[in-house]
């Protein structure tokens, strides 16, 4: 018992590990480009002390305030954005989707796997479930004792079901779901803009530590590494970012475009897809001004999401089931002509 409970207090903390490495990487990049590159004066009288070199690093005050004043929103908000992703609590199924005592007690008696789901069955007739499992079973889980919701996942990291789970991060060591899924995108948004502003303004310098047109010291190094930790930074966060985009597109998450939900129909990995201003609006909210913004704004509860089948409109489907008959009887009205007329001929 005990060597089990020290080896899961050593994977908590070796589970913080990823996102300690972040922080320093957030922090030294911090010191260098402010310290070093904008505001470490003794640097800028030490280069123009230097015989033949009259350019510091950044002689202009104007340039610096801009480029400070940037630096530090795009930091404020890659900071904000990235401490919620990780202390959101991932969102668990409410009480409803738990067994009654009762039908706990008898599910867990019966050993037939059929009587079974007809508990299951009994117990989430009145809830807001359209998916199942492969086999046409309802998704219930043992671990924690509910019948998951639609799009809910058992996370074995986090040891629960997780509302719309999307994915678990080590980067973030959360579980990415219904709770902070927006989060999550502004972190990659913010934490992207930080990277690409941050290569961006240090390249004319980087170039200039290359082309020796300023003289080497300790500072060459920050700069130079603030380049290229910022650009290989750049470019994996952009891929990563590009993807979930594409999904908030798709109103799908990173489990379901692997493993399509099943539907009454069908397995489909477009069932929860209502077109792509609905399904940006179901992450971000119906207001705009608070899309930017690392706060809670998405729409639902998480438990239950409209699919394309329940979203249709309602006179639509009374139009279309009055029209029913008519079309049937339109149909065998001309399929009889059409008998007469072999017939006759």
């Amino acid at each position: 018992m005990a060597p089990s409970h020290v080896l899961k207090c050593c994977q908590k903390v070796l589970a913080w590990v990823p996102v300690v490495f972040i922080a320093l990487v957030v922090a030294w990049s911090y010191y260098a480009y402010v310290v070093e590159l904008c505001v470490c004066e003794a640097w800028n009288q030490t280069l123009q002390l230097k015989e033949g070199y009259k350019a510091v690093i950044i002689s202009s005050t104007a340039e610096k305030a801009v480029y400070l004043v940037i630096f530090h929103l795009l930091f404020f908000m890659f900071i904000w954005s990235y401490w919620k992703t990780i202390f959101t609590p991932p969102a668990s199924p409410s009480k409803e989707f738990c067994l009654s005592k009762a039908d706990k007690e008898q599910y867990e008696k019966e050993e037939r796997p059929e009587y079974q789901q007809e508990i299951l069955r009994r117990a989430a007739k009145d809830l807001p479930i359209y998916t199942t499992t492969a086999s046409r079973a309802i998704r219930y889980c043992d671990r924690c004792q509910l019948i998951k919701p639609d799009r809910c996942h058992h996370c074995s990291a986090c040891d629960i079901c997780v509302l719309k789970m999307d994915h678990h991060c080590p980067w973030v060591n959360n579980c990415v779901g219904f709770s902070n899924y927006k989060f999550f995108l502004l972190f990659l948004m913010y934490s992207l803009l930080y990277c690409l502003f941050v290569a961006a303004t240090v390249l004319q310098y980087f170039i200039k530590f290359w082309t020796n047109e300023l003289p080497d010291t300790h500072a060459k190094f920050h700069v130079l590494f603030l380049f290229f930790v910022a650009a290989m930074f750049f470019i994996s966060i952009l891929s990563l970012f590009s993807y979930h985009c594409w999904l908030v597109g798709k109103n799908r998450s990173t489990i379901e475009t692997f493993r399509a939900p099943m539907f009454r129909n069908g397995p489909d990995k477009n069932g929860f897809s209502l077109g792509c201003s609905k399904n940006l609006r179901e992450v971000f909210g119906d207001e705009k001004k608070y899309w930017l913004i690392p706060v809670f704004t998405s729409l639902g509860d998480g438990c239950n999401f409209p699919t394309r089948l329940v979203i249709m409109d309602p006179e639509q489907l009374a139009v279309s089931s009055q029209n029913e008959p008519a079309k049937r009887c339109k149909k065998a009205y001309y399929s009889f002509i059409g008998k007469l007329i072999s017939v006759y001929y």
